[in-house]
């Protein structure tokens, strides 16, 4: 990378970090750095949950889709808008009123709310370890997309760099700097798609003429998707709108309901079509590039044998001139950090207030629990960093992530809001059931029936489990 480049580079990292450092003067209760003081308005928090859910892995890994399948990639992010607006409709309102009566500050004192405590630390423990697998894929994209453009810099490097950078302004700054910086990193992003990337890997590759005389026409349709692909995305990714820790935070720090209905539907919007669209398509860029022997004088001249996450960076590092270079980076960077600080956020807040907020809390003054929330969210970021080390897929650890949340707590979500039946015993039994069958079913690498994904069966215990153990309880009484 040309030394201009990567001044525009430093200087953006430096920006982001200025942001947590100064919020880190304005932070002074844990309602601030959790939940950003409870005044947050729609745009900045739309923006937030968009740049959150789409973010850096999803930015990778929707090229990575175009890369393989073409346009039909995009349908992963119209479930994301399908899940935003059904939670507006039926969670935002119990929840938004709920946050403002108790003061909820993570998601699993809802269940606490509901159920018992029991309930809520097993849901703290299951959001939290989910969310240190999340952060570790926005962390292996940002080293994916670090390694492919710098020469010299070897993945385990970037990794690092990637990873301290991240955690350090989280660390610091909290909710507010989360959702400022969010903001920034989504207006960088898309100007960086809309006039930099899109247009010039347009004209790079040679156009429309070009992409239909390298690759076959399912690539520019809309239905090269099988129905276990698309029913697994939905199964997987619709339910995180109802159990995703880091959308809770972001309904709570809303002045009102009416904030948090509106920042969802801006957030859906921008899902689908429009990041959806732009993700696959340059990912699309790639693979025709990499066809036409683009990426052979960086030493990916073989196209079979090619990381498909890998040829959006290749596509940019070949085509964007000095200075255009380093704005990009900073854009697709500025990504994947959105999505590392909440899920940072969001790991942290569920150790620190529904696992050993027992002893983390007890007669602390607000400045003393501030400083143990710092102290946790560097050590999670830091387990994250390692478990990063070992993988290779960011999409895969991203929907591995998940399939784990999902499966453990949308049933029991789902009772708690919509079933007059609650019973703790059947939440804590249908979590357990839940989140270990998938866990299992993943480790394990067995072959599902149909081509569906382990969760859709974990699901299916989860609620089965409710079912039995509710009616077992009811039969007992």
């Amino acid at each position: 990378m040309h030394i201009i480049d990567l001044t525009i580079f430093v200087i953006y990292m430096l920006v982001m970090l200025g942001v947590g450092f100064y919020f880190l003067k304005k932070n002074k209760s844990t309602d601030d750095y959790y939940v950003g003081g409870r005044s947050m308005g729609s745009w900045h928090v739309g923006l937030s949950v968009v740049a959150t859910d789409v973010g850096g892995g999803f930015s990778i890994g929707l090229g990575g889709l175009g890369f393989t399948m073409g346009l039909s990639g995009s349908w992963m992010l119209f479930t994301g808008l399908i899940g935003a607006w059904l939670a507006a409709v039926f969670l935002i309102p119990t929840i938004s009123k709920l946050s403002k009566d108790i003061n909820l500050l993570t998601f699993p004192q809802v269940f606490g709310h509901f159920y018992d405590k029991k309930v809520a630390l097993l849901a703290g423990i299951i959001s939290a370890v989910g969310y240190i697998g999340f952060t570790s894929s926005q962390i292996l994209a940002g080293a994916k997309l670090a390694s492919a453009s710098f020469v010299n810099l070897d993945i385990n490097s970037a990794l690092v760099i990637m990873g301290v950078i991240a955690i350090v302004y989280t660390v610091m700054g909290g909710m507010k700097a989360v959702i400022y910086t969010d903001t920034i990193q989504w207006i960088i992003l898309m100007s960086g798609l809309i006039f930099i990337g899109i247009p010039m890997g347009y004209m790079a590759i040679g156009g429309l003429d070009a992409i239909r005389e390298t690759l076959g026409s399912e690539f520019l349709a809309f239905n090269n998707i099988g129905w276990q692909t698309f029913v697994n995305w939905g199964i997987t990714i619709i339910p995180i709108w109802f159990v995703g820790m880091t959308l809770y935070q972001r309904i709570y720090s809303c002045r009102d309901e009416k904030q948090a209905k509106k920042a969802w539907f801006i957030a859906g919007l921008f899902e689908w079509p429009i990041m959806a669209l732009m993700g696959v398509m340059l990912g699309l860029f790639s693979r025709v590039a990499a066809e036409q022997g683009m990426f052979a004088s960086l030493g990916y001249g073989d196209v079979s044998t090619l990381d498909a996450e890998l040829g959006l960076p290749l596509l940019l590092r070949s085509i964007l001139p000095v200075g255009l270079m380093g704005l990009m980076m900073s854009a697709y960077f500025s990504a994947i950090m959105s999505t590392a600080d909440s899920c940072l956020m969001a790991a942290s807040g569920n150790l620190l207030t529904d696992v050993f907020g027992k002893w983390l809390h007890i007669n602390q003054s607000d400045s003393k629990v501030l400083r143990s929330s710092q102290w946790l969210t560097l050590i999670i970021g830091v387990l994250a960093l390692v478990l990063a080390l070992f993988m290779t897929d960011v999409l895969e650890l991203m929907l591995y992530s998940y399939a784990f949340m999902v499966s453990g707590l949308f049933i029991p979500i789902i009772a708690a809001l919509f079933w007059n039946g609650r019973n703790g015993n059947a939440a804590f039994a249908s979590m357990l059931v839940g989140g270990s069958t998938t866990l299992i079913l993943i480790l394990s690498g067995a072959t599902l029936p149909f081509g569906l994904d382990a969760n859709i069966y974990g699901i299916l215990g989860s609620l089965i489990t409710y079912i039995i153990v509710n009616r077992f309880v009811s039969f007992n009484k």
